[in-house]
């Protein structure tokens, strides 16, 4: 057993654990975390596997970009959540053992990857003076066109549901803009000029002359 088959299947429990955890615990701060591991310890594999453009790709455009959006659609769809707007300390030892293990993974990564001798486990005649992102690139757009637009049609309705969602009727005391009543105010629909008569209240009256007698004047 040699180490990139130790480094694989630490990768799995890794991913398989994270994944556990992210449909098992209640906060949702807590499962965004361990979703960012869970896609970590995949790409790990991918890379491990040959597939480097892939497993960097799924570093940078899902954990750097997806998780931010679920957090804002967690926001957005406005979950009651008292605990979450309590600080950062209180998720900061999540974090740190989320950061410890991708920084674990990353040693062995680069152990694994120092051993490794197929850069990428295709077919010869294919992968002949052809570059990793090059042959994604070709396959991607010839032999898997049809699954790449419908991935790309459901990710396009599932964009669509999240924003109707936002546009539901909210519950009573929640906020919600019209953008159309927005955009055909007036400035006379937010101002309004009252003209009034001055005059001195009756307390502030006696408070400033007590012995003056209002009938015979200052």
């Amino acid at each position: 057993m040699d180490f990139v088959f130790i480094a694989f299947i630490a990768f799995s429990i890794a991913a398989t654990a994270a994944a556990v955890a992210v449909i098992s615990v209640r906060n949702p701060v807590h499962s965004a975390l361990s979703l960012v591991l869970t896609f970590f310890s995949v790409a790990c594999v991918w890379i491990v596997g040959g597939a480097e453009f892939l497993g960097v790709a799924l570093v940078v455009i899902y954990v750097g970009a997806v998780m931010v959006l679920f957090l804002f659609v967690v926001m957005m769809l406005d979950i009651d959540i008292v605990g979450m707007r309590e600080g950062y300390v209180r998720y900061l030892p999540v974090g740190l053992v989320v950061a410890v293990v991708m920084l674990i993974e990353m040693l062995m990564l680069i152990g694994a990857r120092a051993k490794m001798a197929q850069p990428f486990p295709v077919d010869a005649a294919e992968a002949a003076g052809i570059g990793n992102t090059q042959w994604v690139a070709t396959e991607l757009f010839t032999r898997f066109l049809l699954p790449f637009e419908t991935a790309a049609v459901i990710l396009t309705v599932a964009v669509i549901a999240a924003v109707t969602l936002t546009l539901r009727p909210i519950r009573e005391g929640g906020k919600k803009q019209n953008p159309s009543e927005q955009v055909k105010v007036r400035v006379a629909d937010r101002l309004r000029m009252v003209k009034m008569d001055s005059s001195t209240p009756a307390n502030l009256r006696d408070a400033v002359a007590p012995d003056v007698n209002p009938e015979e004047g200052a």
